[in-house]
């Protein structure tokens, strides 16, 4: 008898358990759970579910559903994830490299009960169509041109932007090109400004000049697994809270056949967009879109020094270096998705 009472209160201790997991999944949301340090599937535990449960209420919200849509640009598969009311504003997602919208996967959520959120995949990225090299021209022109018809063809006209990496070069075309549709600006390390290219641009600045075999095999090394890895992990505090999902998926994408080529192709291209800085900040002192920084400060690629400059341009900027790294989402997605909430409520109708 006695052990079928022990038997009897573990099964109601675990029955117990379970359906505080579940009404903590419920009330959270996957990227709730995640945000507060709770990972889905890898053992987490009760302790990180209950905190989970207990600061649900006020913590933070659960946007709707993201939907997963394909749409034709010039012939072209366009992937694109969406969320949120149609009539609310509108925030753009543009993704850096080697990745695609999937960066956004647990920033959407956050953001999609107040605001329409859009993240596009570029071609040769993600979901998106990849034509080979000698039948698209990849070059940041180009990416931008399908953005813009892109947001067209959703018939997206006023649109706050989140600009990170190789979405900082597509974005600000888009920017000084219809400066009257932009009502914000939320930049994570991508550059405008030449103090944030460093030694580590010398191999590219190489390639710029001459591009051929020899200045493009170091830039190849950059195509590989540890150095996608590495992009995830480098200055982050504790990359024990990275995902190994993240540079498994980007590698699955760049190991496929022709993509090394595409992604040459655009590090090339990637010299057009120094010589348009002096445009860009000219955009920025005329037109002075409202502007959040919030910025992995350990960066490599894109340093610190990129980001202060910025506040010789812009006048109402709010400015946030986070201590972490180049993508700053994997580690603290949830406080810029707090900074974003805050900053658009105050400055986009």
């Amino acid at each position: 008898m006695r052990h079928e009472n022990d038997r009897a209160t573990r099964d109601a201790a675990e029955d117990g358990r379970k359906d505080l997991e579940r009404r903590a999944f419920l009330t959270t949301g996957a990227a709730g759970l995640a945000g507060a340090g709770v990972g889905l599937g890898l053992g987490s535990g009760l302790n990180g579910v209950a905190r989970a449960a207990q600061g649900a209420a006020g913590a933070r919200p659960t946007g709707r559903p993201t939907l997963h849509k394909t749409v034709k640009v010039d012939g072209l598969d366009i992937f694109y994830r969406e969320a949120g009311p149609e009539d609310a504003p509108t925030i753009v997602l543009l993704h850096g490299f080697p990745t695609s919208s999937q960066m956004f996967r647990n920033l959407i959520p956050t953001l999609s009960d107040r605001f329409h959120v859009v993240a596009p995949d570029y071609p040769g990225f993600g979901n998106s169509a990849m034509p080979p090299v000698d039948r698209f021209s990849y070059t940041f022109d180009n990416l931008a041109e399908v953005v813009d018809k892109f947001l067209a063809a959703l018939g997206i006209e006023r649109y706050s932007l989140y600009l990170m990496d190789y979405g900082g070069p597509v974005g600000f075309r888009l920017a000084a090109r219809h400066p009257q549709r932009v009502q914000s600006l939320i930049i994570q390390n991508a550059n405008a400004y030449e103090e944030g290219l460093r030694e580590f641009w010398d191999s590219f600045r190489a390639y710029w000049k001459d591009r051929s075999p020899r200045t493009a095999e170091p830039l190849a090394g950059f195509l590989d697994l540890e150095a996608t890895k590495w992009q995830y992990t480098h200055g982050v505090r504790n990359p024990e809270v990275i995902s190994p999902d993240t540079w498994i998926v980007d590698q699955y994408r760049l190991d496929r056949p022709g993509n090394k080529e595409i992604q040459l192709q655009l590090f090339y291209d990637y010299g057009s967009n120094p010589p348009l800085y002096p445009e860009w900040q000219a955009y920025f002192r005329q037109h002075q879109p409202p502007t959040l920084i919030v910025w992995g400060r350990n960066d490599h690629i894109f340093p610190a020094e990129g980001a202060h400059p910025y506040k010789r341009d812009l006048e109402t900027l709010e400015f946030h270096l986070l201590d972490t790294g180049h993508f700053a989402l994997e580690e603290d997605g949830h406080l810029i998705a707090e900074r974003i909430r805050d900053f658009l409520a105050r400055h986009v109708a």
